[in-house]
């Protein structure tokens, strides 16, 4: 009998269960939203607002709860330092299900499951002149001073781990001079 069993089979095997929502919550989490069928996305939801109620907590063996069923470090640094943080003041509702109708191939209810307050973006902007701005008439491409090119030539030849190197120099020559 299955008498105080609280979560939804969805037709699999207990490990089989637990992989797939936990695979669906790493996507929550990383997109913001996942497109899913209804049932899944009601298990999912609940397990979903357990996580943020972990990161909301910020102890370290929250963390490594969440690192159970996460099982990505980048993701547990993202969950505690940029998702949990958006809903300190909210006691729960951290996510939400809609319904999007049935699907075509065998006519299950899909539903959109999303994270209540998705990060703020900022508006893109056009790619062409602003309107209060006429274009400019094109010129005739410069050639570049010889100066130019040896400096140019010496970053290339650095690589990234010069560039390093140099920031390295300078901060110790400005610490050693204070």
């Amino acid at each position: 009998m299955r008498h105080g069993k609280r979560n939804q089979r969805l037709s699999r095997p207990m490990d089989h269960r637990e992989a797939m929502v936990n695979t669906l919550v790493k996507n929550l989490l990383r997109h913001g939203q996942i497109q899913t069928t209804y049932a899944r996305a009601k298990e999912t939801q609940r397990l979903a607002d357990r996580l943020v109620t972990l990161g909301k907590e910020g102890s370290v063996h929250s963390r490594r709860r969440a690192f159970r069923v996460l099982q990505n470090r980048t993701l547990v640094k993202q969950l505690f330092g940029d998702i949990a943080p958006r809903y300190l003041d909210m006691p729960g509702g951290y996510t939400r299900v809609m319904r999007l109708g049935l699907r075509r191939g065998d006519g299950a209810q899909k539903a959109l499951l999303a994270l209540s307050r998705l990060p703020e973006v900022e508006p893109a902007r056009p790619a062409g002149p602003k309107p209060s701005q006429a274009p400019k008439a094109p010129t005739a491409p410069q050639a570049p001073k010889p100066e130019q090119k040896k400096g140019d030539e010496e970053k290339k030849k650095k690589g990234i781990l010069g560039g390093l190197r140099d920031l390295w120099t300078r901060k110790k020559k400005g610490s050693g001079a204070s």
